[in-house]
């Protein structure tokens, strides 16, 4: 699947979160446009660190960790983006969730089994 494909899933997933959870807001179309291209860049270079720093932590709550780093992934790409809006840390962690079903759920639908 191409770079605009999941740029446009990605897009789609934070709209949902922004429709689902309240405390979750973006601005404008391209606002969300760029959140989705900044969340990206975030989950690419800074998760992946986060990851392994916390595998320790990960361990212990058997995976549960991983909700906090996602969290924080979309806190960090709400902090970078001024139209883009996450008002604590409990909205942080629906929307992560929500963000990471709905892409699972639309790259399944577009790339097949």
């Amino acid at each position: 699947m191409g770079f605009l494909a999941h740029l446009l899933i990605t897009a789609f997933a934070l709209w949902a979160a922004t429709q689902l959870v309240a405390g979750i807001s973006v601005r404008s179309f391209g606002s969300l446009l760029l959140a989705a291209l900044i969340f990206g860049l975030v989950n690419a270079v800074v998760r992946p660190v986060l990851v392994l720093l916390s595998l320790p932590l990960t361990i212990l709550t058997l995976g549960l960790f991983l909700l906090v780093i996602n969290a924080a992934m979309l806190g960090l790409t709400a902090a970078l983006l001024p139209g883009f809006r996450v008002e604590g840390f409990w909205p942080a962690v629906l929307g992560s969730v929500v963000v990471s079903l709905v892409s699972w759920a639309a790259a399944r639908i577009f790339t097949g089994p």
